[in-house]
């Protein structure tokens, strides 16, 4: 089979199979490197019908050269996610470009493959999984049409997906039960620089409100029983403390502050949930302020934020508890330098006269706070997601000219004159609030959630948060971001979270349906992970390989037994009425220890059957010769078959 004599339908079949599993990379890979590969796609799709324009073989390794020069520009390198994905979209375009026989379509059918199992390094959503079985329905139906005389699409479709059906029980029982291989033991090479987005380690007022322009998914949360309320959904994140009167950073000195710190006292009843973070470049864990009880994977640092020590990159799912009624007890030297931290810079007189206005006091501090946000509330403060440039000195700028801001804007300034009143606070920052997913009873918290707050720090109460943004736009916390809205008209806008499903349109109702199913792939098959494999192989009793080997080879038998039962039931043949009549002579000749072989025709049967029957041979014969009339000729005569069936009911063996 040469290139000019390779069926046409054959090569447009497998270049439409190709062209869907390469699609989706559009999106991962650079342009140059997929601008690449789509001129060899177009160049070869084009050649099914001008052979002659074929590449000849010194341009074919030009074309080569090119094609890895081109992927060292870009990467230098072949090792890596975006590099070796690189490589084998770039093989399979060059692969297309040299089609000579059989052979080369069953090389090009299994490369695409791998670049179609490629696509799950980039994205593992439910969607992307129907994507990719669509498109392994797709390749199987290539390899089909290869093999089969008169190609059909419809035919070879359906007997792909007749294909992928009976694998399916095999590859769950393989999925579930085979030893899991962890990324981190065999992903030697994986891409250290994610673009992922989320909150940082320096907080500068504005940061956030590009957030708030993001529908990226940061965490779900399902909770066990109730949900807490919109005003009670802080999830706790870095704390900043230190700040040069325009940037914040997160607090220094964990470990230091950590010794000698109070331990939190719990009151009143708390949450059980399920958090499953979304992968991050930090190793930051939001838990609902403020948790109490956490896996030995995590850790509570002297800020009370919990961070992983594991994979950040890697979606996780964490067992919480939080608890909304804490202290968090009396305050060190150490914490108390840290958080009454200010500039070099002196503060300006107005700030000096706004701090004495407002009635600031130590020993009182609630009566300041209070004054303070019925500042914000009454002297024409507002609240945007594009508030004005600050300047060198943002916190005077925004106090007492542009009044204009986020929540950072609001949260800084807000701490900073705690500060110089000497009072302890400092700036939290976090996600708050979260849309209820009706469908699956979870909570969805996205970048646009993205938050800042304030934590005083107050004798016999210890820390306590207070939300200036409360007092500029209450319904921020009460009713949540509409990010959908938010993101369209790129300013702040709220909604009600708690929508009655009755009001929900089609696409919203099948949205929320899509996101719970997402959750459920996300929680059940992209996280089952060892430990996950392991908790469930141990309520199955299953404790060791061996017992997991048996397991498995136990299931795979069964399904095998059923399958094999179902698509070949060679003992359950619907036998036609002239095979059972013949069938039924063989049997009455068997009780004479005449028994036909399996490679016995049944001319010869007959004359085994008359040398040892002879007083029966014209029976014998009459019987044979109206079989192989009835079976073998183009038309079955009802006389024919009736006179077989007498001469069968008549046929008794007679004694020698």
């Amino acid at each position: 089979m040469t290139a000019l004599s390779v069926n046409p339908k054959i090569l447009i079949f497998l270049f439409s199979a190709i062209g869907l599993i390469t699609l989706p990379h559009v999106a991962n890979l650079p342009i140059p490197i997929f601008a690449f590969f789509s001129a060899l796609f177009i160049w070869r799709f084009g050649c099914i019908w001008q052979p002659k324009l074929l590449a000849p073989k010194k341009l074919l390794f030009l074309l080569t050269l090119s094609s890895f020069g081109l992927l060292f520009s870009q990467y230098q390198s072949i090792l890596g996610r975006d590099a070796g994905t690189s490589f084998f979209i770039l093989a399979l375009g060059l692969k297309l470009m040299e089609i000579n026989s059989e052979r080369d379509l069953y090389l090009i059918t299994y490369l695409a493959f791998i670049v179609a199992g490629s696509q799950f390094l980039y994205q593992q959503s439910i969607l992307m999984g129907v994507y990719s079985l669509f498109v392994c329905i797709v390749l199987i139906a290539t390899l089909v049409i290869i093999n089969t005389p008169k190609p059909n699409t419809v035919t070879a479709l359906k007997k792909s997906g007749s294909i992928m059906l009976q694998a399916l029980p095999m590859t769950v029982i393989l999925f579930v039960l085979f030893p899991r291989l962890e990324a981190p033991r065999w992903m030697i090479f994986q891409e250290s620089s994610q673009s992922l987005t989320g909150l940082s380690e320096q907080l500068e007022p504005g940061a956030i409100s590009k957030l708030g322009l993001s529908d990226e998914l940061v965490f779900r949360v399902k909770f066990k029983g109730e949900i807490p309320p919109p005003k009670q959904r802080y999830w706790r994140g870095p704390v900043y403390g230190h700040t040069d009167g325009k940037r914040w950073n997160i607090t220094r000195h964990q470990s230091v502050v950590a010794k000698h710190q109070a331990k939190l006292d719990f009151s009143g009843s708390g949450y059980e949930y399920k958090l499953m973070m979304e992968p991050q470049t930090k190793n930051w864990v939001f838990a609902l302020d403020m948790p109490n009880k956490f896996p030995a994977t995590l850790r509570q640092i002297s800020t009370y934020q919990l961070v992983s020590m594991k994979n950040s990159q890697q979606r996780a799912e964490y067992q919480l508890s939080s608890n909304v009624n804490y202290n968090t007890g009396y305050l060190t030297k150490t914490e108390f330098k840290l958080n009454t931290q200010l500039p070099v810079r002196d503060p300006s007189v107005k700030i000096r006269q706004l701090i004495q206005q407002l009635g600031a006091n130590k020993s009182n501090p609630e009566v300041f706070i209070k004054n303070l946000l019925n500042h914000f509330r009454t002297e024409k403060f507002h609240y945007t997601l594009t508030p004005p440039l600050m300047g060198a000195r943002p916190i005077e700028t925004f106090l007492f000219e542009q009044r204009r801001g986020f929540c950072s804007h609001y949260a800084t300034a807000f701490v900073y004159l705690m500060r110089v009143a000497g009072i302890p606070a400092r700036v939290v920052g976090g996600y708050q609030g979260g849309k209820i997913n009706p469908v699956g009873g979870f909570l969805e918290v996205r970048q646009a959630n993205a938050h800042a707050w304030t934590e005083v720090w107050i004798e016999n109460q210890g820390w306590v948060r207070f939300d200036p943004t409360a007092a500029i736009a209450p319904e921020r916390i009460e009713q949540g971001v509409n990010i959908e809205q938010q993101i369209a008209a790129g300013s702040a806008n709220f909604s009600s979270i708690n929508i009655d499903n009755s009001a929900l349109s089609l696409l919203k109702n099948a949205n929320m349906l899509l996101q719970s199913m997402d959750y459920s792939w996300q929680r059940w098959v992209i996280n089952y992970n060892t430990s996950n494999q392991n908790r469930f192989l141990d309520s199955l009793g299953i404790g060791d390989l061996r017992s997991l080997f048996f397991w498995m080879l136990g299931l795979i038998a069964v399904v095998t037994i059923v399958l094999a039962l179902i698509l070949f039931p060679a003992y359950k043949i619907k036998q036609d009425p002239i095979l059972r009549l013949y069938l039924r002579f063989c049997k009455k000749l068997s009780k004479v220890k005449l028994i036909r072989q399996p490679h016995e025709t049944a001319s010869a049967f007959a004359q085994r059957a008359i040398i040892e029957l002879p007083a029966q041979q014209v029976q014998i014969q009459q019987i044979t010769e109206l079989y192989l009339t009835l079976r073998y000729s183009n038309k079955t005569e009802l006389q024919t078959f009736k006179q077989l069936k007498q001469h069968v009911q008549q046929f008794k063996i007679q004694s020698k």
